[in-house]
C-alpha cells in the first residue's frame, strides 16, 4: 500500500469494517482509565504502538514527547513503529504486552473492546466532547479516541480542471463525467485515475455511503435484506458513477499497470485530473506537487457530485482510534497521552485532518468545503457489527477492492456482463446473507 503515511487513510474504511476476532488474554478491566487532574502526579514510562513508521524514524514523535513532558514532565513516553502494525499487533494480544497505548486494530471485534482496553469514560459525555465515539462505545463505555477523521470526496487538481473550462463543482453524475469528457479531449490528460492495481483505493468509494443520502445512518441501514444496490441506492449511485467513469473511457487506459505511489505527482503535474480518495490524501498531494516545482494550490478537493436539496454533503470518517491497554501498570500515564495528543499536540492540523475534538476548527485543507456550506455527515457506527456480518457472509467485501475490480471490468469489456446484472446479483446474494445473520 506504499508508505504508512499513505496505509493511514487507507485504513480508514477497513478498520470500520472488519470484524474477525483475536482470542482474549486476562479477564476484562472496568477500571476506567482517567488522567490525574495534576498533570505533575502522572509518572511512569508507557509505550505507545503506532503505524506511523515515518514519524518515528523522523524523530517526530519524539518531538511530540518532548512538548507533552513540558506538561507531563514525570511521564517517560516510548514509541513502537510497526510496519505491518495489524499483524504485529494482532499477535501481541494474545499476550498482555501489547504497549500501554495503542492504535485499536481492526482484527478486534467491536464487542471484544473490553476484554482489551480500559474504558474512558460514558457514552452520552464522550460524544459531546469527541467526534467519532460511537465508533469504540461498547455497552455505553468508550473504549478509544480518534487520531483523527478523515472527509470522503474527490482530490483534483484544480489547474486542470480549469483548462477544461470547468470552475465550478458538478452537480450531478451527468456534469461529473461532462468534465471528465472535457479534460480528456482538451487537454489530453488522464481525466480519473482509478488506482485499480494497489486496490485499496476502490475501497474509498465505500467511505462515501452516507454522502448521496446526507444521512448519518446509511450504514446502519444495511443491516438487513435490503438490496443495496437496487435502484436508488445509495452503493447504486456511488458505484455507478465509477462503473460510468471507465465505460465512458475516462479512466486509464490499463488499470493493471496503476500505481499509486506514482500517481500523486502525476495528479500533481496535471497529468490526472481527479481520484477518488480520502481528504487525508491532501496534503500528500501538495508535498507531491512541491517536489515537482508545481504549484500546491492547484490541489482541490470536490464532493461527490449530487446535491441534497441546495447543497453538497460529505461523510466524515475515523482514523485509528487510541486506546489504553486494559493490563497496562501505567494507565493514568496513558490517558494522558491520548488526551493531550487528542487535542494539544496540533497533530490532526498538521496532517490535514478533521480534528477529534468537536471544538476544533476544520483544517485549512477543507476550506473550499467549509466556503461552499458543505454539511460533514458524521457516519454513525452503531450496526456495523451486523453489517460487516452480512458483508462477509455475502462475501462481497465493502472494505475490500475485488468487487469493485470487477465493476471496473465490466465497464471497459474485460469481463462479461452488465451492470443491472451484476448489482442483481450482488442483491441476491446481500438479502440471502442479511435473512442468515442473527440481529
Amino acid at each position: 500500500m506504499g508508505n504508512t503515511k499513505t496505509r493511514t487513510g487507507a485504513l480508514l474504511v477497513v478498520a470500520t469494517l472488519a470484524v474477525t476476532g483475536c482470542s482474549g488474554a486476562g479477564a476484562p478491566s472496568t477500571e476506567t482509565a482517567t488522567a490525574p487532574s495534576d498533570p505533575g502526579k502522572a509518572t511512569g514510562s508507557i509505550t505507545v504502538l503506532t503505524q506511523r513508521t515515518d514519524l518515528v524514524q523522523s524523530g517526530a514523535m519524539d518531538a511530540y514527547a518532548a512538548e507533552f513532558n513540558k506538561i507531563y514532565p514525570k511521564v517517560k513516553v516510548k514509541f513502537e513503529g510497526l510496519t505491518d502494525y495489524e499483524g504485529e499487533v494482532k499477535i501481541r494480544m494474545n499476550t498482555e504486552d501489547y504497549g500501554d497505548v495503542l492504535m485499536i486494530p481492526a482484527s478486534v471485534s467491536k464487542n471484544d473492546y473490553p476484554k482489551f482496553f480500559a474504558p474512558l469514560g460514558g457514552a452520552v459525555k464522550m460524544a459531546d466532547k469527541y467526534r467519532f465515539s460511537d465508533k469504540s462505545s461498547v455497552g455505553n463505555k468508550v473504549y478509544g479516541i480518534a487520531q483523527f477523521g478523515t472527509a470522503n470526496g474527490f482530490v483534483y487538481n484544480k489547474a486542470l480542471w480549469k483548462k477544461a473550462g470547468v470552475t465550478t463543482w458538478p452537480t450531478t453524475a451527468e456534469e461529473f463525467l461532462a468534465g471528465l469528457g472535457a479534460i480528456k479531449a482538451k487537454t489530453g490528460a488522464t481525466p480519473y485515475y482509478t488506482n485499480f492495481k494497489d486496490g485499496w483505493p476502490l475501497v474509498q468509494w465505500t467511505t462515501n455511503i452516507g454522502s448521496v443520502s446526507c444521512d448519518e445512518d446509511a450504514t446502519n441501514k444495511l443491516a438487513g435484506p435490503v438490496s443495496p444496490w437496487k435502484q436508488g441506492g445509495e452503493l447504486r449511485v456511488i458505484d455507478t458513477l465509477l462503473h460510468d467513469i471507465v465505460k465512458g473511457g475516462f479512466s486509464e487506459k490499463d488499470p493493471n499497470t496503476t500505481n499509486w505511489e506514482a500517481s500523486k505527482a502525476m495528479l500533481a503535474k496535471g497529468e490526472i485530473g481527479t481520484m477518488m480518495v480520502g481528504s487525508w490524501s491532501i496534503t500528500q498531494m501538495q508535498d507531491a506537487a512541491e517536489k515537482a516545482g508545481e504549484n500546491p494550490d492547484d490541489i482541490g478537493y470536490m464532493p461527490l457530485p449530487v446535491l441534497k436539496g441546495e447543497g453538497y454533503c460529505a461523510t466524515l470518517v475515523s482514523d485509528y482510534q487510541q486506546a489504553v491497554n486494559a493490563h497496562s501498570a501505567h494507565k493514568e500515564a496513558a490517558r494522558a497521552w491520548i488526551d493531550w495528543f487528542t487535542e494539544k499536540s496540533g497533530y490532526s492540523a498538521k496532517e490535514g485532518a478533521v480534528p477529534t475534538l468537536k471544538s476544533s476548527p476544520m483544517p485549512g485543507t477543507l476550506k473550499d468545503f467549509v466556503d461552499n456550506d458543505v454539511t460533514f455527515v458524521e457516519r454513525s457506527e452503531t450496526g456495523t457489527g451486523k453489517v460487516n456480518d452480512i458483508d462477509n457472509a455475502a462475501e462481497i467485501g465493502l472494505n475490500k477492492p475485488d468487487y469493485r475490480q470487477k465493476l471496473i471490468d465490466i465497464a471497459r469489456g474485460a469481463q462479461k456482463g452488465s451492470l443491472e446484472e451484476y448489482f442483481s446479483g450482488l442483491d441476491k446474494r446481500w438479502d440471502e446473507a442479511a435473512k442468515t445473520v442473527g440481529s
